[in-house]
């Protein structure tokens, strides 16, 4: 190729095709002849035979002059593309395998569209959310309309029109999450709007739609979005959406600032050192399980890794501890790195992690257990890779969540860190997966920690209240902590509604809270729903032979309900003060929830159905027969009503 071509010439099929010598637009002739140099240029230099160029250019029944047509279309090209030639062609080449074209990568538009976009997720990575913009805008100016144009519709352009269609909605993807970490929300918003237009059966955009909505302040759209989404899906391919959506569903119904991220304001840092929130509230109870985690730090430092495993079930503060955990290695001069997991790519163990990129790293297991490659990137390259005698705290929060690979590689990596400097806490749910066993198993050999957040007692609920200012009593804290169960989720929650809705008869559900409930409460069949609603009515309680009676089902086929009910947490078993008094009790926030659901003439229904329940039954306590027939009001039935003296209301009094 002569050096005037590689310098001046440039290529663009990103959109109808165009080549230029500098700024000079060319005249390529007819359709036909544009098509065959895409034909040519999609080769890459790899020459295509007379027959295989006919073939692509009529896709039907080729005409007897196929071939000369051909050769008369080249020619062409050749004097439009190398017109001062004056000997053999060095662009559009011939031999004996045919027709080939001579063109620079850096002379195609496509490189440059790729080069940039790469460059623009460099930035965002590196921290630049600005740079990263301006790389990708761009790249996303160079299109200017379908791409490869005239030949788009071709079988032949169809692989590379689909490869590039779809890196184009990844560049735009890439600019929302640039305009979201930019705090440009509008923008972010209308963005992503496009997004789900132009590929409305792409998760990943509807994923970037949900947390554009919830940053500008519309959670209930951003859960309508989600809806809307999963209708489609479901009619137009049979699936579900993917585990990742359905968590990230379940953030915008938590209003879980960890996972969706605050808006952020122009310029704001995108990858802070770690910090103690100031709105993040007081974390108490939990000074014993920080003293054995910051514990393990000093010996990590002479070289040796020491493992850390926290369990808890949902709600009890797994993430609140790492935040803390994170701030005071910050203060103390190590490097952190964190993962979450059910939250995106990580899932699945993608190179992305900087938990697994380090861990993998250090142990020189790469994911296929092959080790790192010469040339690969070194402990330095790696996200938190402390220098001698600094340790790093590596911080893997939701384990449970992730893909089995994970903790495959996590499982390797194990032994094999013995000597490095570090300290990796594994959070982990209540509920763990099969798949997370072999690796637990593994940390169990190597004097691991292991740490289980139980529900705060009512002394450190008054803990908190003081810590807050809250100018209360006992009682109160006695109150929120039977409200809450000492769930410091939910407690929180509770926290911010006015005293008056905290406790007492005008207690109030937040609105997270409530959202959450639903949510657990719409997976479970209605039978199971309906058995609780039972229990919530007659005072949390589950009198299991009453609710068999009243729904006339055999005592046996509740169990199956109440198995249910008990693996989704929200029925809960109370030990009595002797074992014949132990029984199935609705959390109280659960049985609002229930109750509120309930129309004032159902719920009126449902007190009446238990006072006749109980008006047949043999040694009824009084006063909870009242109760129910109080709460019937004008549904109270009568025979049941005569023989029980209703308390006096203050009304009437």
């Amino acid at each position: 190729m002569n050096a005037r071509h590689g310098l001046d010439m440039s290529y663009h099929v990103l959109g109808p095709l165009e080549v230029r010598r500098g700024r000079e637009l060319l005249d390529l002739g007819p359709r036909q002849r544009r098509v065959l140099l895409i034909r040519l240029l999609l080769e890459d230099g790899r020459p295509v035979s007379l027959s295989g160029l006919a073939k692509s250019l009529w896709q039907g029944d080729r005409p007897t002059a196929a071939v000369s047509s051909i050769r008369a279309h080249v020619s062409r090209l050749r004097a439009v593309l190398e017109p001062d030639r004056a000997g053999r062609p060095s662009v559009l080449v011939s031999g004996p395998a045919g027709y080939a074209l001579h063109v620079p990568p850096e002379a195609r538009d496509t490189t440059g569209f790729d080069r940039a976009v790469g460059r623009a997720r460099e930035a965002l990575a590196q921290g630049r959310p600005a740079q990263a913009r301006q790389e990708v805008d761009a790249a996303l100016a160079l299109w200017r309309g379908t791409a490869l144009g005239e030949a788009a519709d071709h079988d032949f352009a169809q692989q590379e029109r689909s490869r590039l269609g779809s890196a184009l909605q990844d560049a735009r993807e890439l600019r929302t999450t640039v305009l979201l970490r930019q705090g440009d929300l509008e923008r972010a918003v209308q963005a992503a709007e496009e997004l789900v237009a132009t590929a409305p059966l792409r998760e990943a955009s509807w994923s970037l739609l949900m947390r554009a909505l919830y940053a500008a302040g519309r959670s209930v759209d951003s859960l309508h979005q989600y809806e809307r989404f999963r209708v489609m899906l479901a009619r137009e391919m049979g699936l579900d959406p993917s585990p990742a959506l359905r968590d990230l569903h379940t953030a915008v119904l938590r209003h879980d600032t960890a996972v969706l991220g605050a808006p952020r304001p122009p310029g704001t840092p995108t990858a802070p050192a770690p910090v103690r929130s100031s709105s993040a509230p007081p974390l108490v109870g939990r000074d014993p399980e920080l003293a054995q985690l910051s514990a393990l730090w000093e010996p990590s430092r002479s070289g040796g890794a020491r493992w850390a495993v926290v369990s808890g079930e949902q709600g009890t503060g797994r993430s609140r501890l790492l935040d803390e955990l994170a701030a005071r290695a910050s203060e103390a001069g190590l490097t952190v790195v964190r993962t979450r997991y059910g939250q995106g790519p990580a899932d699945g163990g993608a190179p992305a992690c900087p938990v697994l990129r380090l861990l993998d790293t250090l142990s020189g297991n790469g994911p296929d257990g092959t080790g790192s490659a010469p040339g690969e990137d070194g402990p330095g390259a790696v996200p938190g890779g402390g220098g001698a005698g600094v340790p790093t705290l590596c911080l893997v929060d939701d384990l449970d969540r992730a893909a089995p690979d994970v903790h495959e590689r996590l499982r390797r990596a194990a032994p094999a860190l013995r000597d490095a400097p570090l300290v990796v806490v594994c959070a982990v749910g209540e509920e763990q997966p099969p798949a997370l066993d072999a690796l637990l198993a593994e940390l169990a050999r190597l004097d691991t920690t292991w740490l289980h957040l139980a529900p705060l007692d009512t002394g450190e609920v008054g803990e908190l209240l003081a810590a807050l200012g809250e100018d209360a009593g006992p009682e109160h804290a006695v109150a929120l902590h039977r409200r809450s169960a000492g769930n410091p989720f939910l407690l929180n929650e509770l926290l911010k509604l006015p005293p008056h809705r905290r406790t007492g008869p005008g207690a109030g559900v937040p609105a997270a809270v409530r959202s959450i409930v639903q949510a657990q409460l719409s997976a479970l069949p209605a039978a199971c729903r309906v058995m609780l609603t039972h229990a919530a009515a007659d005072g949390g309680r589950l009198d299991i032979d009453l609710v068999a009676r009243m729904r006339d089902v055999e005592r046996e086929r509740l169990l199956t309900s109440i198995d249910e009910a008990v693996t989704a947490r929200l029925l809960v078993w109370h030990a009595g003060r002797g074992a014949a008094e132990g029984h199935y009790r609705v959390p109280e926030l659960v049985g609002d929830v229930l109750l509120g659901a309930l129309t004032p003439s159902a719920r009126q229904l449902l007190h009446a159905a238990f006072a006749r329940a109980l008006a047949g039954r043999p040694g009824t306590d009084p006063a909870r027969l009242a109760r129910h027939l109080d709460a019937a009001g004008p549904m109270a039935p009568v025979t049941a009503s005569s023989s029980v003296r209703l308390p006096r209301r203050d009304a009437d009094r």
